[in-house]
């Protein structure tokens, strides 16, 4: 989630917690520890697979962070004896700051790495999207009530009703995916296509309107989208994903670890004498937001595999096309007209979409 969530959340907890014991100062100290798992941006590396694969790693563990929580408990009581500080309270409050930052992160699409060092595919629940104002303005409402009011006990009961709404919303995210997950099966059921895998994510500032993919058997996948005020089968296309590409980067190792962390959700290009590769999880259809220029064909007509480079075009921008964005919007309650979901992909990928 964004930093700003982040912050208000980890206020929100702290204040509840040691609120009575460090006043005013608890949303402060809530708010600057509940970003400090992000601080791993400022770590630099060679190509942007290596930036986003590592991000949400070693400083998003949950065995990591625990272990903080447990360091900072003893140093803050031993640093401040007779402040009416306890061990096991001070780790409450720590622990609930930390590990909350990363188990926010795990409800968004991107990937967390909850139990770093294990090599586990990166958890991705997909419930909300990375900004969404229906679970942040309640906290930041709560925050700042509480930092004008003082930490009284209404404040701290605004405090707690804010996050028990962050909670139920969180949960009313996950309904709502499993639950366009279901009508897009059907839909493909209806019509006969075997899926192997399928995945619904949300689009831009809401959890009611979203993106589904379905991976086939052959190779290809399906690409809709499916609201929540539905009533009849999601509009959805087929698209390639050029896996034979893909034998091109067997042997690299920026490769199989964009695979590994994107749980394999990859579209392979060839634009002009790049090979481009998508991360099909993020953005609207067509317009992905991570894509990577990984190899180059020689004269030969060889693949030769080259440090990654951000794809023209590609990033968070991607997501914020307004245009797109006020007919997505619009789809959330109507389906005529449907999406222009062919148009879309041929703009945006700018090659040729293999549409059935």
């Amino acid at each position: 989630m964004d930093s700003i969530t982040q912050a208000v959340l980890g206020a929100a907890l702290q204040g509840t917690v040691l609120g009575r014991i460090q006043g005013r100062r608890a949303l402060l100290y809530g708010a600057a520890l509940g970003t400090l798992p992000d601080l791993d941006v400022i770590i630099r590396y060679a190509d942007p697979v290596s930036q986003m694969t590592y991000h949400r790693g070693f400083s998003h563990s949950l065995f990591v962070l625990t272990g903080l929580a447990l360091v900072l408990a003893w140093l803050v009581n031993k640093c401040w004896p007779g402040k009416g500080y306890n061990v096991p309270r001070l780790f409450l409050a720590f622990w609930l700051v930390l590990v909350t930052h990363p188990l926010l992160d795990a409800f968004t699409v991107y990937g967390t790495q909850l139990l770093w060092p294990l090599h586990t595919t990166p958890q991705s629940w997909a419930a909300v999207f990375i900004i969404d104002p229906i679970y942040t303005v309640p906290l930041l409402a709560a925050v700042i009530y509480a930092a004008l009011k003082g930490l009284t006990g209404q404040a701290t009961r605004s405090l707690t009703l804010a996050l028990l709404f962050g909670a139920a919303y969180l949960g009313f995210g996950l309904a709502g995916r499993m639950a366009a997950e279901q009508r897009f099966q059907a839909a493909l059921d209806q019509q006969g296509i075997v899926a192997s895998e399928v995945r619904a994510v949300p689009i831009a500032f809401n959890s009611l309107i979203w993106r589904v993919l379905a991976k086939t058997p052959d190779g290809d996948y399906y690409e809709g989208i499916s609201s929540s005020f539905d009533r009849q089968p999601p509009e959805m296309q087929r698209l390639p994903r050029n896996l034979t590409l893909a034998q091109a980067l067997a042997n690299d190792p920026l490769h199989q670890r964009l695979r590994w962390f994107t749980d394999d959700w990859l579209r392979y290009d060839q634009v002009g004498d790049a090979l481009v590769v998508s991360d099909l999880r993020m953005g609207i259809p067509g317009n992905y937001t991570f894509r990577f220029n990984m190899a180059r064909r020689d004269q030969q007509g060889h693949w030769i595999a080259e440090v990654p480079s951000m794809w023209k075009g590609a990033g968070p921008g991607a997501m914020f096309n307004a245009d797109d964005l006020a007919l997505i919007w619009r789809r959330i309650i109507t389906q005529q007209p449907p999406l222009p979901l062919a148009a879309w992909t041929e703009r945006y990928l700018g090659t040729s979409t293999g549409l059935q």
